[in-house]
């Protein structure tokens, strides 16, 4: 058995799957793009919305910001997974509100957090290469 304690070296996907795995995030990326973008440029729809949560308006900006942001990082070939992180937290965030306050249907947000799941499932290894790294310029 390769690799520590019997775990194979590598986590990397084959070349299929990587591709397929590519094509997942460019769709995740268009959907947040998209997502953030109507959030930030205040599109009623959005507005009404975000304001049924009870947070202000500041949380319309601060969820468009970091759905871009996802978006940007599914599209960075060494940070895509963190982009999955982010899309985590954030459909966690919606399956709690259309459960407890919208009173409706969280189907979407569990696809998008089950797709985003299997991005930093995949791409696991970039976290233990930002620790590594972190790690070694703590110990310099």
């Amino acid at each position: 058995m390769g690799g520590v304690h019997g775990f194979a070296a590598s986590t990397r996907p084959g070349r299929g799957a990587d591709l397929s795995l590519w094509g997942l995030q460019v769709l995740l990326a268009s959907a947040f793009f998209g997502a953030g973008g109507l959030k930030l440029a205040g599109a009623d729809a959005m507005v009404t919305q975000l304001a049924t949560l009870g947070f202000g308006q500041w949380f319309r900006y601060l969820t468009g910001a970091l759905e871009v942001t996802a978006a940007v990082l599914f599209l960075m070939p060494r940070r895509s997974g963190f982009g999955g992180l982010l899309i985590v937290a954030i459909m966690l965030g919606a399956v709690a509100a259309h459960l407890l306050v919208f009173k409706s249907s969280p189907a979407i947000p569990l696809l998008f957090l089950a797709l985003a799941v299997v991005v930093v499932w995949s791409r696991r290894d970039q976290f233990a290469a930002v620790l590594g790294d972190h790690r070694s310029m703590g110990a310099a």
